[in-house]
């Protein structure tokens, strides 16, 4: 087995709670530039002529230094002055673009309008930027997350921001995943001998990693890798830490539970860490012959991330050692 020292490891990533633990594990790990970082990119949408990738942009801020730490997303130090502008004349202002944020923005839309691949811009702009880890793109093509509610399907953005997540959920489309292929760099990645682990992190699994796993051939390179994958709960506490995942859970009749988590991986995951808080639901998880890991998963001190990626990396050398 590759020690860890020496291993390569993914991170399946949504925005915010995927952020943090990329950033905790780009702090302990001993060479950064062995984290790949694949990430949702249903979430992406055309805005006044804009490509915007909430996302890949959240991932960006966070490992360069960037990000608002108030919000969890969007730049630090960010003016509105563009989208007061653009609201005084009668523009759309729902989806609010800082004015330094529409720097990556239109420099991404000049990019691909020219002929670049998603996968080339992301990473110029995070050299850029000074960032060592790999953050990739699930995919070139576009799968936008369609979110089926009460009210009629709504595109992803139009229900989380511009409806902010009232509409009742029943369901998700991931338009044309059929046709689209997984990046070179994600299957780069995963093809890799000296991969350590898949890691998923603790974002929204039907938001943010479902659109990952609906790309073709993603589920399959992903069974036949030879390294473990571990997932983390976003839900502590039957609570999600951030977004409207318990929310989602709750109106599709499932119970926001961690268990409810390991059990919608069933089949994929090697792994399950869960929080101290939801140390009861442990021996229910395990029953269904996913390990387990209890440990502290809210991060929000800087040492928190670093702790709980410590702690994932050390369970992943252990299931690679079993295997």
């Amino acid at each position: 087995m590759t020690s860890s020292a020496d291993a390569s490891y993914i991170a399946l990533s949504g925005g915010v709670g995927g952020a943090k633990l990329a950033l905790g594990l780009c702090d302990v790990l001993e060479n950064p530039g062995r984290l790949t970082v694949v990430t949702n990119t249903g979430d992406d949408f055309e805005h006044l002529g804009l490509k915007v990738c909430p996302d890949l942009d959240t991932l960006t801020y966070t490992l360069a230094g960037l990000a608002n730490l108030e919000t969890g997303w969007g730049r630090a130090g960010e003016s509105g002055a563009f989208m007061e502008a653009l609201g005084a004349l009668g523009g759309e202002t729902w989806f609010f673009l800082g004015d330094k944020d529409l720097a990556i923005h239109v420099e991404r839309t000049r990019r691909l309008r020219a002929g670049e691949s998603l996968s080339t811009v992301t990473s110029d702009l995070c050299a850029r930027l000074g960032i060592e880890a790999r953050i990739v793109p699930m995919s070139d093509d576009p799968v936008p997350t369609v979110v089926e509610t009460e009210d009629g399907p709504l595109a992803f953005q139009h229900y989380f921001v511009r409806e902010r997540c009232r509409p009742k959920v029943l369901g998700f489309r991931h338009e044309g995943a059929e046709q689209a292929r997984a990046s070179s760099g994600f299957l780069d990645a995963l093809a890799a001998p000296d991969l350590g682990a898949v890691i998923v992190c603790p974002s929204n699994p039907y938001i943010s990693i479902d659109p990952i796993l609906a790309v073709p051939g993603v589920r399959d390179a992903l069974a036949a890798c030879e390294a473990p994958v571990i997932a983390v709960s976003p839900i502590i506490g039957g609570e999600a830490v951030k977004g409207p995942t318990a929310k989602m859970m709750a109106e599709r009749g499932i119970a926001p539970s961690a268990l409810a988590i390991a059990e919608h991986y069933a089949g994929l995951i090697d792994g399950f860490v869960l929080d101290e808080a939801d140390r009861a639901e442990a021996a229910g998880i395990a029953a269904t012959g996913v390990a387990v890991e209890v440990t502290a998963t809210m991060m929000t001190a800087r040492e928190e991330k670093q702790a709980l990626s410590r702690a994932v990396l050390a369970f992943a050398n252990r299931r690679g050692a079993a295997r």
